[in-house]
């Protein structure tokens, strides 16, 4: 973002079993925040802009289990993020509400993917 803020990751790339599954899966959860698809040789993406931001990428054994946070603008994109991910084939991991143990504003919603990792999408208000 040259106007904004630096960056601290330029991009994440999380491995996955079944990459037309797990496509599948974050095409419609990240649907909510406006991302669209972009390829590579090494693979979809997932992009706000013209970059690649989120990668996926097909490996026999999966990542042990990571949890990825994704910003949400609003507590509506929260909610929209979580109905879709379910949608999509996620496990349930923990509804859309506040999370005062971590602040006073933080609101999220948790979702397993389809290889049991920790999916939240974030909205931290006023704290």
């Amino acid at each position: 973002m040259p106007d904004g803020p630096p960056c601290l990751f330029d991009h994440v790339r999380l491995p996955v079993r079944d990459i037309a599954r797990s496509r599948a899966f974050y095409e419609r959860a990240l649907q909510p925040f406006g991302v669209r698809v972009v390829e590579s040789s090494l693979g979809p993406g997932f992009a706000i802009d013209d970059r690649g931001d989120f990668w996926i990428g097909e490996q026999e054994m999966a990542a042990g289990s990571v949890h990825i946070a994704f910003a949400a603008p609003d507590r509506e994109t929260v909610d929209a993020f979580h109905t879709a991910a379910v949608e999509a084939g996620g496990v349930d991991n923990g509804r859309p509400g506040l999370r005062p143990h971590y602040h006073s504003g933080y609101y999220a919603a948790f979702v397993l993917d389809p290889d049991g990792n920790n999916v939240e999408a974030v909205f931290q208000g006023d704290h």
